[in-house]
């Protein structure tokens, strides 16, 4: 009878924790280190920290919350797959706007789960990014679909949008982003096209709801 050989320091998976909630990195903590072949390297509570213990440590794959303070997570990842191409990280996040479905696949992420997710799949998503493949679940995908054909917010008319649902006037969004008026209109003629509504609060709402714009 054959006998697997035991897990050594090299063939278990190094795994770093980014997460602004220390209950939701103790959490993660307790259930994959029950895992013989994880090891919870480090925890980072902000995205500056994330970058820098990734340069430290090396990890194999980074569980990398979206919404963190001093530099979110969408930032870091761009930041450490710049700097390592091959860095394997998967999105672990509260949001399930296509926004932010899109802007962290963009930035390199491997995979993007939901937190509300059972625990035992994100445990196997680690193992699968480990693997060199992506992580999109059903319930992600579905949601990058349902709005695939529709065109995104600009950077600038993000910030338009943005500045608008803090009660902005055209003509305080035109000042705030050094334009005229007329441009601060078109900007915003341009979003309620692209998000087919027909005023200001409608395409706030939907805009929050896709994750196309935070107020936080």
């Amino acid at each position: 009878m054959s006998v697997e050989p035991p897990l050594t320091h090299s063939t278990r998976i190094r795994v770093l924790i980014a997460d602004d909630y220390p209950a939701v990195r103790a959490g993660l903590v307790a259930v994959l280190a029950q895992e013989p072949d994880l090891d919870i390297v480090g925890e980072a509570e902000n995205g500056d920290q994330a970058v820098a213990i990734y340069r430290e440590l090396k990890p194999d794959v980074v569980l990398m919350d979206l919404r963190m303070p001093l530099v979110d997570g969408v930032n870091a990842i761009r930041q450490i797959t710049a700097e390592f191409p091959a860095a394997r990280i998967l999105a672990l996040t509260t949001y399930e706007g296509d926004g932010d479905i899109k802007r962290a696949l963009e930035a390199g992420a491997r995979g993007y789960m939901l937190k509300d997710m059972l625990l035992s799949d994100v445990i196997a998503a680690v193992r699968a990014v480990q693997r060199g493949e992506r992580v999109i679940p059903p319930a992600v995908a579905a949601r990058l679909a349902e709005f695939n054909d529709q065109p995104d917010l600009t950077e600038r008319e993000r910030e338009v949008l943005t500045l608008a649902a803090r009660g902005l006037s055209n003509k305080e969004i035109a000042r705030a982003i050094g334009r005229t008026d007329e441009t601060a209109k078109i900007h915003l003629k341009n979003i309620f096209t692209k998000l087919n509504v027909t005023d200001r609060t409608e395409a706030v709402t939907t805009a929050m709801a896709r994750g196309l714009i935070r107020l936080d």
